[in-house]
């Protein structure tokens, strides 16, 4: 409905556009003869002189560009009414599925047309608090929240912030109960997620800050790194991604529930990865990295482990995806064995309270299919209506499971 919506605003602008009439003259783009060479092709580029974003030239362009976009926009005569439309149609309240840490339970919320989403508490008793509001961060706004981590007992809870849209973010560590700042903020943190090993530390991903601008220059070895509460950001053990064989332009992270495993994922572009795991519990590293699937012809991840059972969604032979199961001692793909098989819907899978949750978009309404572990199907969840269902994700130990659903 939103895009729709957006559409529609776009197509009122362009009528606006068309109905005043008259020649626009835009401000100039110089074009300069630059070019470069792409497997061996010959690439015309009369534009990149705009890539740098530190210059004078640049910020003049930019400056005389939203000069002319703004001058035109502010002589539409129903805009205003356009946007008070709008803000009528969003101003409603949005509740985001609960989940639970160390006991307490916590939701985000918008009231109508806060600028972001607030992540409340709400203890057993029913007593809700703000937990975290990014819109209190900075008064101008310029601060959002991005990532949100509890550690395993859900005592200290990590979340990133982005400082005026940057993708470098910082990371804050606080108790979660008093919400008091426990040590100094990990920086310079780039295409992270954050992932604790128990309550001692996280696993987080981050590139060497570039020389020159932090906006266009280039950063191409993502790096994992491993920070220990109580010790200084530049002790962290780089765990993934410092020799150059292990070079890629994305590394991430993640340890298993049991937090028995650490799973590493590698790519060099946003479609295809590597996925290698490390036994957080074995007494001997001399193996190193373990591959479940070494090339980028995939995409999979790790879903669950059950001891030394792993389950993994993958799209490997199966373009709508498919949940596999293999073990620790026979990884690689050759030893995958079907627990969910590819359907004709594309597979989103979920886990929660010991179970698998398989959910599928047929003819644009959601399907969720509840399964044990063995891939004996339970049951098809019954949903409100005919709408959008998303959710279904919780601890293995937890009874209930929540999960949103939209309709008209």
């Amino acid at each position: 409905m939103r895009n729709l919506i957006i559409t529609t605003a776009a197509l009122f602008l362009a009528a606006a556009a068309f109905a005043q009439g008259g020649k626009l003259e835009y401000p100039e783009t110089l074009k300069r003869d630059s070019s470069a060479k792409y497997f061996g092709t010959l690439v015309q580029d009369p534009y990149k002189w705009l890539e740098d974003d530190m210059s004078e030239e640049t910020k003049d362009w930019v400056i005389r560009q939203n000069t002319f976009t703004f001058g035109y926009l502010e002589k539409i005569t129903f805009r205003e009414k356009l946007k008070d439309r709008l803000t009528k149609l969003w101003n409603y309240e949005k509740v985001g599925a609960p989940f639970k840490e160390n006991g307490v339970t916590y939701f985000y919320k918008n009231d109508g047309l806060q600028n972001q989403y607030v992540l409340y508490s709400q203890d057993d008793n029913g007593v809700e608090k703000v937990f975290l509001d990014p819109n209190k961060f900075r008064e101008d706004g310029t601060i959002s929240l991005g990532q949100v981590s509890f550690s395993k007992d859900g005592k200290i809870v990590a979340y990133a912030i982005s400082e005026g849209g940057s993708d470098w973010r910082k990371i804050i560590i606080m108790d979660a109960a008093s919400g008091e700042i426990l040590e100094d903020t990990i920086r310079d943190v780039k295409f992270s997620g954050i992932s604790w090993k128990g309550s001692e530390g996280f696993y987080y991903s981050s590139y060497d800050k570039p020389k020159g601008s932090v906006l266009s220059a280039k950063t191409d070895q993502h790096k994992l790194y491993y920070h220990k509460l109580g010790t200084p950001q530049s002790s962290d053990k780089v765990i993934f991604g410092e020799k150059e064989e292990e070079k890629r332009r994305y590394v991430s992270g993640y340890t298993t529930e049991d937090d028995r495993y650490l799973i590493i994922s590698a790519s060099v572009s946003t479609s295809g990865n590597e996925l290698y795991f490390i036994d957080l519990e074995s007494k001997t590293r001399s193996a190193g990295l373990t591959p479940f699937i070494t090339g980028y012809e995939s995409d999979t991840y790790v879903l669950e482990n059950e001891d030394d059972k792993f389950y993994l969604v993958t799209n490997l032979d199966a373009p709508n995806k498919r949940l596999v199961s293999c073990s620790a001692e026979f990884p690689d793909q050759n030893n995958w064995r079907n627990v969910i098989p590819e359907t004709e819907f594309v597979l989103n899978a979920s886990t929660g309270g010991g179970y698998f949750f398989a959910s599928y978009m047929k003819d644009a309404i959601s399907q969720v299919k509840q399964y044990q572990y063995s891939g004996e199907l339970v049951r098809e969840i019954q949903l409100p209506g005919v709408g959008t269902a998303s959710g279904f994700g919780a601890k293995k130990e937890e009874k209930t499971l929540y999960y949103s659903f939209t309709n008209y």
